[in-house]
């Protein structure tokens, strides 16, 4: 199998950078493993595994908690939301059958590579695209 680079956006790597200087994450594998992790317990009946993952949660999200009274009164989850959680849904089931390529461009047909969407599907990737690599060692 030919292995292929992953490329983010310097503004990417320069937020992920700043949550590692910040101390959000303790480095950027860490930042992967929680995204992983996020899109997994979103699209899935996953139970995160990463240590202190409410805590990051809560970290990184902090500027969007809601009140139980915003709760309340929210609106439904929208088509587009929806829409990423059958996207990812997908992207993991390419990684599943080991079709890393297939999944890279359902990707890249879903979203532009400089949209934060496409990043965290992308790291849903990754532990399939290292098992790959285990197996070829």
């Amino acid at each position: 199998m030919v292995k292929s680079t992953v490329r983010f956006p310097q503004e990417v790597l320069d937020k992920v950078e700043q949550m590692v200087e910040e101390g959000t994450c303790s480095n950027k594998s860490e930042f992967q493993r929680f995204a992983v992790e996020y899109v997994l317990s979103k699209a899935t009946d996953h139970d995160p595994n990463i240590v202190d993952f409410d805590t990051i949660c809560t970290e990184i999200f902090a500027e969007q908690e809601q009140t139980e009274e915003d709760m309340l009164h929210a609106e439904p989850a929208s088509a587009g939301d929806e829409t990423f959680i059958q996207v990812a849904t997908r992207v993991r089931q390419f990684g599943r059958r080991e079709q890393i390529q297939t999944a890279e461009e359902y990707i890249d047909t879903q979203y532009p590579a400089s949209d934060p969407r496409s990043i965290l599907l992308d790291d849903i990737l990754v532990p399939y695209r290292n098992q790959l690599h285990d197996d070829d060692e």
